[in-house]
This record gives C-alpha cells, sequence and structure tokens, in this order.
C-alpha cells in the first residue's frame, strides 16, 4: 500500500498545486488557460510521438494484445456512448466526451508506473500497446463524434469534409500522424529536435496534473452527479471488467498479458481528459470525474493487484 501511495501521491501533489495556485490568485484563469493550451498544442503531441518511436513497431507489436485489449476498450467506449445518449439523453458531443473518459486509461503517467512495481520492465511494452489503442482508436474516434456533433443541418458529405476538416488541425493527431509514419519509416529525428520532444513529452504530465488543478478551484458539482458518476464507475469498474472479458474470450490466453491488461485498465482516465472536455463543454465535468476517479483509483489498483496475486496472475 505504502509503495502505491508512494506512486499517487505526487499526483495529488501536482493537482494541489494547481488548485493553490488559483485560490490564491498566483495564476489566473486566463494564464491556467495558456498552460493548458502548452500543454494541447506542444506537450501531449510531443509524448505521442516519443511513446510511438521509443521502441520499433516489430518489438512492441503484439497482435492478440492489440486485438483484445482494444476490443475491450472499443466495447466500453460503445456502452458509454449508448448510456449517454440512449438512456440519459445527452448530445453525441457529450456523449462521446463521456465514453472516452469511460474507455482511456492514464497508461503514461498512472498506468506505467504501477505496472513497473507489480511486473517489472514488461510494463513499458504494454504501455506503449496501450497508447497506439489510445491514440489510434479511442481518441480519435471520441474527437471525430464529437467534432461531427458540431456539425448539425449539413449534408453527410459536407459534415465529413468539415469534422475532417477540424481534425487536420487538432494537434492531438497531428502528433499521431507524425509519431506513425516516424515509426513505419524508421526515421529518426535530428538530434536536438529529439531531445526538445523528449523535454516537451517530460512536462505533458507535470503540466497538465497543474492545469487540472487550477480548472477544479470554483468547481460546482451540484447537478454533476450522475455524470461525473457515469465516468468515474465507467472507469475504475467497467473497462476493466470487459477487459478482462475480452482476454477470457481468447484462447489460452497468457497470464501476463492479462495482468499487464488489468493493471492499465484499472487506472484512472487520461490526464487531459478535462482539456479535451474544455472543448465540448463537459469541462467541469470531465475534471471532477478525472479528480475522483485519481481519488478512487488508490482503492480500486491496489483491489486488482491483490486480487491478481490471489489467482496466480502476479508473484506474491
Amino acid at each position: 500500500m505504502l509503495e502505491i501511495l508512494a506512486i499517487t501521491l505526487p499526483i495529488f501533489l501536482l493537482i494541489g498545486a494547481g488548485f493553490t495556485a488559483a485560490r490564491t490568485g498566483l495564476l489566473s484563469r486566463d494564464n491556467m488557460q495558456g498552460v493548458g493550451t502548452f500543454v494541447m498544442y506542444l506537450a501531449l503531441p510531443s509524448l505521442i510521438i516519443r511513446a510511438l518511436t521509443e521502441h520499433p513497431l516489430a518489438e512492441v507489436f503484439n497482435p492478440t494484445y492489440l486485438l483484445a485489449y482494444g476490443l475491450g476498450s472499443l466495447a466500453t467506449f460503445l456502452l458509454g456512448l449508448a448510456l449517454s445518449m440512449g438512456l440519459r439523453g445527452k448530445r453525441l458531443d457529450a456523449g462521446a466526451i463521456h465514453a472516452l473518459g469511460m474507455s482511456a486509461s492514464n497508461s503514461g503517467f498512472i498506468g506505467y508506473p504501477v505496472a513497473l512495481m507489480a511486473i517489472g520492465p514488461p510494463a513499458a511494452i504494454f504501455m506503449a500497446l496501450n497508447m497506439v489503442v489510445e491514440t489510434l482508436f479511442i481518441i480519435p474516434t471520441a474527437l471525430i463524434l464529437a467534432e461531427a456533433s458540431r456539425q448539425n443541418g449539413n449534408g453527410v458529405g459536407q459534415v465529413a469534409r468539415q469534422t475532417l476538416a477540424r481534425l487536420t488541425r487538432n494537434p492531438v493527431l497531428i502528433g499521431l500522424l507524425i509519431g506513425m509514419l516516424l515509426a513505419l519509416t524508421g526515421l529518426r529525428l535530428p538530434g536536438p529536435v529529439a531531445r526538445a520532444v523528449g523535454m516537451l513529452a517530460d512536462a505533458a504530465g507535470p503540466a497538465a496534473l497543474f492545469t487540472i488543478g487550477g480548472m477544479l478551484h470554483g468547481l460546482k458539482v451540484r447537478g454533476m452527479a450522475m455524470d461525473v458518476g457515469q465516468v468515474v464507475l465507467g472507469k475504475l469498474l467497467l473497462h476493466p471488467l470487459v477487459v478482462l472479458g475480452a482476454f477470457l474470450l481468447l484462447p489460452d490466453p497468457d497470464p501476463m498479458l492479462i495482468a499487464g491488461a488489468m493493471l492499465f485498465a484499472c487506472a484512472p482516465m487520461i490526464s487531459v481528459y478535462p482539456l479535451f472536455g474544455k472543448q465540448y463543454g463537459q469541462g467541469d465535468t470531465s475534471a471532477a470525474g478525472l479528480m475522483v476517479s485519481t481519488l478512487a483509483s488508490f482503492v480500486t489498483i491496489s483491489l486488482v493487484i491483490w486480487l491478481l496475486t490471489q489467482f496466480g496472475l502476479l508473484p506474491v
């Protein structure tokens, strides 16, 4: 428990630092938005580029893991979308953001440290595979649906063209395309550029968490309990269970793959989730959802590690 606390406590401290800076007036809301813009347009794309190019694709490519984890995450996304729109009557953009929070894990800043502690060096491979699923499928799907929701009243062709035009300016997808191009071609960034990208990538987590803390200042949770509850329960309970079900459907699933997938799936949502939510009118809900899920994940991660050891999937 103390080791898990040592991993999660710095996350809370960074969020608390951002909250304190906003509460004391050290940084204004405009200042916080500037930090958020830095994360979205520079730090996060750099993190994606580094994640996709740090290891050769042949080294990290595991089609079995990608299929099971990808299907589990996609199924969770679709269930979240159906719950938001079908049962709760939300708009497509809100539903897409809620579904994103339920199905995209914080693989880099919480999942990886926890998995590294539990299973050792293979955690880096699982992180790279998870980020492929999240950046290639889950995040683009959510953004495409959210963008399409803004194009009501136009023909299908015009909606597609306008959505694609907006997405071509999305920094996350630009970073994804650059990273995939470099990974597929084997090209390397020049040394100074690679170091600059690495420095920006290292700043993504702390800056995002600091910004989240600032966004929480003055947050009114009244009236958001249903939305926050759906996202938090969906991420911490539904996503791991659906991913586990996807792996159990495989013939003779590798216990190491199951353990790695569960450790990442039980992590809270991606740290930049509130920054995505803010773009589509869900900033307060997504910030509150991230905060609650991050706090609650200390319990759920501990429980999952205990269960994995009880079933012999992790060494005692």
